[in-house]
């Protein structure tokens, strides 16, 4: 195993296969962090979402895909560009991973791209064997979605990261004000009808506890664009309340809870959950 890779594994207190799964899966997204550090990517555009929150601010739920926004919109932005110095990135650790390209729907400013690898032999890659792999079907595949957001809405700051594993290294990304705004578009206008992402409701408790302050200007920005929001007068601070008062009332509290258990480590941190709960930290939020 490349020593790299051994300290990384050292961080996380695997006892499960699961547990090693996740491990895996995070060393590989740090990883391609460090692929598209050097690939120059970070010049276009920023690190956002659930996973930018857990590797650099402490999130401490584990998170599935990679997303990212242009700095500024680009209609022919292809992430296909980058795939072979993904690959060769990843291969030098020790790793076999493919890029899998997947086409853009016309209408969509969403660029898709998985990076695919076989479970079973990278968890052997970092010295699983035995009991822990019974039954694990070796065709699984454990796969991680980079996404760039070719347009995106406006009223946004960026600010530099550093990344200490697996060497160091810089990584752009959104001010937590304004990841914190596009957290709360996703609550507020994800387009699902019957599921419920529980994990949004978590890392709202993340940002209630630990950082607060929500960009309102970016936020009315994503839901402008999205069409969730179109009154001709600003968003305010008491028309947010609302919305989320809103969302609160409907949230099915017990599918949020399944959605993000496989998640998180310490399942005591849901106990509190129910709408009064929700009610009440939510007037925490301080707009900026």
């Amino acid at each position: 195993m490349h020593e790299a890779i051994s300290n990384m594994l050292e961080r996380y207190e695997c006892r499960t296969r699961d547990d090693y799964t996740n491990a895996l899966r995070e060393i590989l997204q740090n990883i391609a962090l460090f692929g598209l550090w050097r690939s120059k990517f970070f010049e276009h555009a920023a690190f956002y979402g659930g996973t930018a929150l857990r590797v650099l601010y402490g999130l401490d739920r584990y998170s599935e895909d990679l997303d990212f926004s242009l700095l500024k919109t680009d209609s022919a932005f292809s992430l296909g560009t980058y795939g072979v110095a993904l690959c060769r990135e990843i291969s030098s650790f020790g790793f076999d991973v493919e890029f899998e390209g997947r086409k853009k729907a016309r209408t969509s400013a969403i660029e898709s791209v998985f990076l695919k690898a076989n479970t079973y032999k990278q968890l052997v890659v970092i010295g699983i064997t035995g009991e822990l792999l019974r039954d694990l079907h070796p065709a699984k595949n454990l796969k991680i979605r980079l996404e760039v957001d070719t347009d995106p809405p406006g009223n946004f700051e960026t600010e530099t990261h550093y990344v200490l594993q697996p060497v160091p290294f810089p990584v752009r990304t959104y001010r937590l004000p304004d990841l914190f705004a596009g957290k709360l578009h996703a609550i507020l206008c994800r387009k699902w009808k019957t599921r419920v992402k529980g994990r949004d409701w978590y890392d709202l408790v993340w940002y209630i506890a630990h950082h607060p302050q929500v960009r309102l200007a970016h936020l009315e920005s994503r839901m402008r664009q999205s069409g969730d929001y179109t009154d001709d007068e600003a968003l305010a601070p008491e028309i947010l309340q609302a919305l989320l008062r809103r969302a609160v009332d409907g949230l099915d509290i017990e599918k949020a809870r399944l959605e993000v258990t496989p998640f998180i480590r310490d399942q005591r941190a849901l106990d509190m959950w129910s709408q009064e709960f929700f009610a009440e930290i939510i007037t925490r939020i301080v707009t900026v």
